[in-house]
């Protein structure tokens, strides 16, 4: 690796996230790919980029030095949808899959449109998420269109040499986004391309071809599904919030699980029929339960 590129690369911690994982070769040829995308760390405090390819630093304006050991809040800005921000946070909480379009701002301030695609990376000793892979894919239909700066570029450019609790102030959602919220949601949103859609699948695909490559040659491999695990299929906060508000007696159930587990009851349904902790019960078990309580 050139000597000015690990004189890049930051903080000890954000290198050591990813050189412990992956060969060194791996950074050449992520380096290589043509795609915008960068790769965080969720097991360190802000969850920073650990790497940021070439195509995303082109797409956002920012230096190598600049983003890694960052967090992704600074991309957003006072037009970024504060319900796809939630989205994809829910996303990373649940440690699953996520595709959503966003509206995220280079370093010059210039807004732009983007499919933003996210993946949780796993250790296939374990199961634990070790990565998140972000792939964003630029949509050329309405880049910028009807989107004001609002002056955010000198602010954004601050923000660049300052240190991290400095982004943090500037870039958290509380204070950044909270302007103008009600107009961002009834904005019309930019909608993605088949093709647009496609490229970033490939591109997701491509970039696990080689950190599973690389992993192995260190014998940390990595994989793109939980395989230690089984998915109990969770919901998001915000869906349980919504279904919560529903005052009939209902549950939901997950028919891509053995036995049909039940995933969500209400609170209607604890109180008929007396259960408490119903989640994840067979199907068979909730029908003998609602039958004696019917019985009595």
């Amino acid at each position: 690796m050139p000597m000015e590129l690990e004189q890049e690369l930051g903080s000890t911690t954000i290198q050591r996230s990813f050189d412990a994982r992956y060969t060194r070769h791996a950074r050449d040829s992520l380096g290589e790919l043509p795609d915008s995308f960068t790769i965080t760390d969720p097991s360190i405090p802000g969850h920073p980029i650990v790497f940021a390819s070439p195509g995303f630093l082109k797409l956002t304006g920012y230096s190598l030095r600049e983003v890694l050991g960052r967090p992704a809040a600074i991309f957003q800005g006072p037009r970024t949808s504060r319900k796809s921000v939630i989205e994809i946070r829910e996303a990373v909480r649940e440690e699953r899959n996520a595709q959503v379009v966003l509206l995220n701002y280079r370093r010059d301030g210039t807004p732009f449109w983007m499919l933003f695609r996210v993946s949780p990376v796993f250790s296939s000793d374990g199961g634990a998420v070790v990565h998140f892979v972000a792939v964003q894919v630029p949509l050329q239909k309405k880049e910028g269109s009807g989107v004001r700066d609002f002056g955010f570029g000198c602010c954004r450019k601050e923000v660049c040499v300052d240190s991290l609790a400095e982004i943090d102030r500037v870039c958290s959602l509380e204070q950044v986004l909270e302007p103008d919220v009600r107009e961002v949601e009834r904005e019309e949103p930019c909608e993605a391309s088949d093709d647009e859609k496609r490229s970033a699948v490939t591109a997701m695909d491509s970039i696990f071809s080689v950190l599973t490559h690389y992993s192995e040659a260190t014998g940390r491999l990595v994989c793109r599904k939980r395989s230690s695990i089984p998915d109990v299929g969770l919901l998001s906060t915000s869906l349980i919030i919504s279904l919560g508000r529903i005052k009939q007696s209902f549950v939901l159930t997950n028919p891509h699980l053995p036995d049909m587990p039940i995933v969500y009851a209400s609170d209607a349904f604890l109180k008929l029929t007396g259960s408490k902790a119903v989640t994840l019960y067979k199907l068979d078990q909730l029908q003998m339960n609602f039958y004696k309580c019917k019985m009595n």
